[in-house]
């Protein structure tokens, strides 16, 4: 080995883990700040807290700094994180209808109760690559007028609006929110911060398939207890609150399993919730944080075998941070999963398949040395080829 080279395997592994730290000192771009990436990146530290199921916003913004960027590296380095926390005590239980939204909208009421808040969202404008100077964009950020005028700006030969100024955006609403079909600047008392929901409306007009039997009492925690095949609803729940989101969509959208037509989102929520925990000594809850959390319920009409859809079936999602699709996601495959028996395919799927720190870790461990294992599958190759050329041969001589 020539000089210079690490001549040991644990040589080489500490090698590479200081280029990583190098190449991140030796940027010429200033030092990368906490708050700026929880304040610039918020859907990405929203995703690394989901699917690490820890809410902490500063170990967040930590882990996808040093993950580089990576959202799986960055919910794995929380998920360890949290393995060496002690359990302090047990969360009471806590129920949406205290939800102080931010954000709600209904795809199966034009005027729900208790109105539409769109809140902030890029969902009902193009996707535009937003080719703005950058000297532009830091005069925005700090509040200065550019050059290029209050609200528009040139991209490449064609000119378009940009967000109101701020002062107007948020006229009459605490988060840039308002409700649909109102002006921009109605009132904030015209919109509930805490809207019942909508799944009590429809329960009351009797099409939603009444509640069952009480079959599973207590939460099952997959943190605490491997989950089973068999596992009761709210291990698939919490395991889908846990996975990786592209593989959620994924198992969502392509599944085969989905019936005619498509499930209806009757409520899409994103707002903060508040935790509380028995005091030690009094027994009486006390809040100790406010969680933010998307919420969905959606709705579809299931024919069972041998009758007609005549209620609507429910699926629900409900996830840590801003992350609508996840949530729609879960519960599209909530409503799979109840119309399937238990240790089913989907089932399993679901419980063993969807985990990112599961997946990453076996390519991971692809990358590992598997020398004894190659050479083994070449011998055997050979040997094959060997014993076919030796029947060519004799088949020749005859």
């Amino acid at each position: 080995m020539s000089a210079g080279q690490p001549n040991t395997l644990q040589e080489a592994v500490t090698a590479a883990e200081r280029l990583v730290e190098e190449a991140g000192r030796d940027r010429r771009s200033p030092w990368l700040e906490l708050e700026q990436i929880a304040e610039r990146l918020p859907l990405a530290v929203d995703r690394a807290m989901g699917e690490s199921g820890l809410w902490a916003p500063e170990l967040a913004a930590r882990a996808i700094r040093q993950a580089q960027g990576d959202p799986l590296e960055a919910a794995q380095l929380i998920r360890a994180h949290r393995s060496t926390l002690p359990r302090l005590g047990r969360g009471l239980p806590v129920s949406t209808d205290e939800l102080r939204v931010t954000r709600r909208i209904s795809s199966a009421f034009r005027n729900p109760p208790g109105g539409q808040v769109l809140g902030r969202t890029l969902d009902y404008v193009g996707r535009l690559l937003d080719l703005l100077p950058e000297d532009e964009g830091r005069s925005r950020v700090s509040g200065s007028t550019a050059a290029g005028g209050a609200n528009g700006h040139d991209h490449s030969g064609h000119q378009h609006l940009h967000e109101q100024p701020r002062q107007q955006a948020r006229q009459g609403s605490e988060e840039h929110t308002h409700g649909l079909g109102t002006p921009v600047s109605a009132p904030a008392a015209s919109v509930e911060r805490t809207p019942a929901n909508l799944l009590s409306v429809l329960r009351g007009m009797d099409v939603v398939r009444p509640v069952g039997a009480a079959a599973d009492p207590a939460p099952y925690d997959v943190t605490r207890t491997p989950a089973r095949s068999d596992a009761p609803r709210s291990a698939w729940l919490q395991t889908m609150a846990r996975a990786d989101t592209g593989s959620l969509m994924h198992m969502w959208y392509g599944n085969s399993l989905r019936s005619g037509g498509h499930e209806i989102p009757g409520e899409v929520r994103h707002g903060t919730l508040s935790l509380s925990v028995p005091h030690p000594y009094t027994g009486q809850p006390v809040a100790v944080t406010r969680v933010r959390v998307s919420e969905v319920q959606t709705f579809h009409s299931v024919a069972r075998a041998g009758e007609l859809a005549r209620t609507l079936d429910v699926g629900y999602g409900l996830c840590l941070g801003h992350n609508d699709r996840k949530a729609i996601s879960m519960a599209g495959l909530d409503l799979l999963l109840v119309h399937h028996e238990p240790d089913s395919a989907i089932h399993r799927e679901v419980l063993f398949t969807l985990d990112g720190m599961d997946s990453t870790g076996y390519a991971r461990h692809l990358k590992l040395p598997h020398h004894a294992e190659f050479r083994s599958l070449v011998e055997r190759a050979r040997a094959v080829t060997a014993v076919r050329n030796g029947a060519i041969e004799d088949g020749d001589k005859e």
